[in-house]
Order: structure tokens, then C-alpha cells, then sequence
């Protein structure tokens, strides 16, 4: 069973990448900074309220009865130290059990004994009460530290989302530095392998772009040379063949031979300016798709039409099987041509036992693609043969292919549909014969102009 991989472009895989080391780093500070402040500030803080017991036992120890009560009062009147005689009904809430307040609690324990208790709060008033003996007499003190602890509430919410946020910003910002020029570089390929010739791309940025881009620009202009060249060869080899051919076809009809013979050099000279013509087809770019999609199954059914109405061309039906539009960006003469080419390969290879050639033309749709086949009852290809006969020049055995021909036929097929996104298959028939299948993208239809 096959698994399908998630359609990210490479911008969205590397900002998440680099979105969660971000994170994954920022988590990890957070916890390092967390734990190594903690015990500091659990010390310091411990320190501190240790200091003010030790501070207000020696106080009570060393003055009189009579001023015990006053300096409960003076303590009282500071904003951050309550001192409060221990009694057996009050009521104590132990500290949380959270690392930092266990901390505190270790630290005091160890200054002034494992028995001391530590409370957060006394008779419903909040605080750290630290209850100890001075003068055979129990005494809470209650102490603010509120200031010492780590912030933990909104404050730190905010910090760590402005460093998230930024952090992501930053990702964005590095990701599409970097994911910019190789999305034009893609764009540039897809048009290349269309047959279009694309816009040079700018030479600047990092030094590894600026050299991408350099060779992917030298390779399109050796191209469009190549292309020109050959285009111009075989327009010139046209012309000087085709002009002897005029010539020999002229001195054939004035010569004194027979019937037979004027009949045979006839053909192997319409052979030759067939595979001419081949040639020159296979040479002629593509057009580029237009700007608005075509109805593939009106343009089908003109084609079929117009070769029905050959009386020696029986034998040739159409039928649509879809369900929704049927319209595709393709140039209209490009998929015409196409459509002709597996046609007459149908109608001369693909003949029955029996000389008949009995071909359909059906257009289907499927989800999101449309399929146009032309399907005839011949004796089929090998599928060891098929990857072969796609390439051009390349023939098949005298049971598929006892005609005259270059070769090229699917060649120029699929050379047309592909500045389309569209591509040539060939199919075994259930049956018997064979189907060749225009696969191409489906379209919405444009609106029309008022």
C-alpha cells in the first residue's frame, strides 16, 4: 500500500522546520533560564526570612514583657512583616507544592531546624508565616516575598509570545529569502518544459544563485539556438528535396513507361514527401495554451464529422461519457492535429483480420482530468513496446505497423499536448486492439463577455 506524501511546496516544509527549532530552542531556554534562577532566588529568599526570624527572636528574647506588645505593634505597622502570637485554633495552609516554594521551605528547614513550619497562610491572611520560640512563647512571623518569586503570570505569557511571534517572523522572513529565487527558478523550468521560452532570470543574490541562475539562463538561449537550427535545417532540406521531387514527378508523367511503373515511383515519391512533411511537423513548436479553454468535445466532434463524411472513411463513431464541463486550456488547432494523427494511425494500423477498420472516439472525464481515446480493434501493441514506439523514429513489428511512415506520428502528439500539461498513453483494449488516450487537465469554463 502506498502512502501519500502531504502536497507542502518547499517554503511551507522549511518554515515549519525552522518553526519548530525556533520553538523547540525557545522551550529549552525557557527551561534552562527557569532552573537556574530558581534556586538563587529560592536562596535569597530564604535568606531573607530567615534573617527576619533570627532578627525578631533576639528581639523578644533580650526586652521585657511589658515591651512585647509594642514591638508586636511596630512590626505590624510595617507593610511587609506581621508578627502574631501562635495559638492552638489557628488556622494554617501549607505551601504549595510547587519547585520553588519547596525550595524556600528546604532552605528555611535547614537554618532553623527540620520541625519549623512554614505556612502560606495564617487565619486566611496570606503570606509566608514562619512560627518560632522565643522565651517558652510560640510566635508567627509573616512576611511578604511575593517580589522575590519568579514572574509566572501574564507578564511571562507576553514575553514568550513576542519571542514566539518574532521567532516565527524571522523564519518567515529567512525561508522566503531563501525559497524567492527557487520558486522562479521552478516557474522558469515549468514554462521550459512546456515549450515556451522563459524570462531570463536576474543574476543577483547569494553567490550559489547568481551561478544557478547564470547556467539555467545559458541552457535556454543554447536551446532556442538548437531549436532555430533545426528548425532552419529542415526547412532548407524541405526545400531542396522537394524541388527535385517536383521535378521527377514532372519527368515521370512525360516518360514512355508503363502504367505499373509510373504507379510505383508515384508512391515511393508520395512516401517520401509524406515523411518530409512529417518532419516538418515534428519540428513546428507548439503553440502556447490560450488565454481561454476550448470544449474538447466540440472540436472532437467537427474532426469526427468531417471525416465521416469520406465515403472511404466509414466506419468511425464518437460518443462523450462526461459529466460536468469539458473544457481544457489547449491550443484549438494543436489538439486537432493531434486528434487526426492518432486517428489515421488508427485507420491504418489498427485495421481487423478482416480489413476493417472500426474506430471510436470517446471523451470522458474523471475528477479533475479529461480523457479523449481513440480506440481501434487491431492487433494491439506488445506493452514491452510501447515505452519504444513514443520515442521518435521508432516503429513497431509489421502486425501493428505494415503501413509507410517516418515514426513520428506519436511523437508530434505528444510534443503538442505537452506545453498543455497533458501527455499521450497507450492502452491495451479489453477485446482486442488498442487505445490511445490523450490524458489532459480540465478547465473552468471562462465567462462569457457581455
Amino acid at each position: 500500500m502506498t502512502t501519500s506524501e502531504p502536497r507542502l511546496g518547499l517554503f511551507a516544509r522549511t518554515f515549519l522546520l525552522l518553526a519548530l527549532l525556533m520553538l523547540a530552542s525557545l522551550g529549552a531556554w525557557l527551561h534552562v533560564f527557569y532552573t537556574l534562577e530558581l534556586e538563587p532566588r529560592a536562596e535569597r529568599a530564604a535568606t531573607q526570612v530567615i534573617r527576619s526570624v533570627e532578627l525578631s527572636r533576639t528581639a523578644l528574647t533580650t526586652i521585657s514583657n511589658d515591651q512585647r506588645a509594642a514591638l508586636i505593634r511596630a512590626l505590624d505597622d510595617q507593610p511587609d512583616v506581621r508578627l502574631r502570637l501562635a495559638e492552638a485554633n489557628d488556622t494554617v495552609i501549607e505551601l504549595p507544592k510547587e519547585q520553588y516554594w519547596q525550595a524556600v521551605l528546604a532552605q528555611i528547614r535547614l537554618k532553623l531546624g527540620k520541625q519549623t513550619q512554614v505556612a502560606a497562610a495564617l487565619d486566611q491572611e496570606a503570606g509566608l508565616w514562619v512560627q518560632f520560640q522565643a522565651s517558652s512563647q510560640d510566635y508567627w512571623l509573616g512576611l511578604d516575598i511575593d517580589r522575590a518569586n519568579l514572574a509566572t503570570g501574564p507578564e511571562w505569557v507576553s514575553w514568550v509570545a513576542a519571542a514566539a511571534l518574532l521567532s516565527l517572523i524571522g523564519a518567515a522572513v529567512a525561508v522566503g529569502y531563501m525559497n524567492r529565487p527557487l520558486a522562479r527558478l521552478a516557474r522558469a523550468a515549468q514554462q521550459l518544459s512546456r515549450g515556451q521560452t522563459p524570462n531570463p532570470l536576474p543574476e543577483t543574490g547569494a553567490i550559489e544563485i547568481r551561478e544557478l541562475n547564470a547556467s539555467f539562463n545559458r541552457m535556454v538561449t543554447e536551446l532556442e539556438n538548437a531549436q532555430n537550427d533545426r528548425n532552419l535545417m529542415l526547412a532548407g532540406i524541405s526545400h531542396d528535396l522537394r524541388t527535385p521531387l517536383a521535378r521527377m514527378r514532372l519527368e515521370i508523367e512525360m516518360s514512355t513507361m508503363t502504367e505499373e511503373q509510373r504507379w510505383g515511383i508515384d508512391q515511393d515519391l508520395s512516401q517520401v514527401d509524406r515523411t518530409i512533411g512529417q518532419l516538418l511537423e515534428y519540428a513546428r513548436p507548439a503553440r502556447k495554451p490560450p488565454s481561454r479553454p476550448i470544449n474538447l468535445v466540440d472540436v472532437a466532434q467537427d474532426i469526427v464529422h468531417q471525416e465521416q463524411s469520406h465515403q472511404s472513411r466509414a466506419g468511425l463513431t464518437f460518443s462523450v461519457k462526461a459529466r460536468g464541463g469539458t473544457y481544457c486550456l489547449i491550443d484549438q488547432q494543436d489538439f486537432s492535429r493531434c486528434l487526426l494523427n492518432l486517428i489515421e494511425n488508427a485507420r491504418r494500423y489498427g485495421a481487423t483480420k478482416q480489413g476493417d477498420s472500426i474506430i471510436e472516439v470517446v471523451v470522458q472525464t474523471r475528477n479533475n482530468r479529461l480523457y479523449v481515446d481513440v480506440r481501434d480493434r487491431g492487433p494491439g501493441i506488445a506493452p514491452e513496446d510501447i515505452a519504444r514506439l513514443m520515442r521518435p523514429f521508432s516503429r513497431g513489428d509489421a502486425a501493428r505497423t505494415g503501413g509507410t511512415g517516418a515514426g513520428l506520428g506519436l511523437s508530434i502528439v505528444e510534443r503538442l499536448v505537452s506545453p498543455a500539461a497533458g501527455r499521450l498513453r497507450l492502452l491495451q483494449r479489453e477485446g482486442g486492439g488498442l487505445t490511445a488516450r490523450l490524458d489532459l487537465p480540465r478547465a473552468r469554463r471562462a465567462p462569457q463577455k457581455k
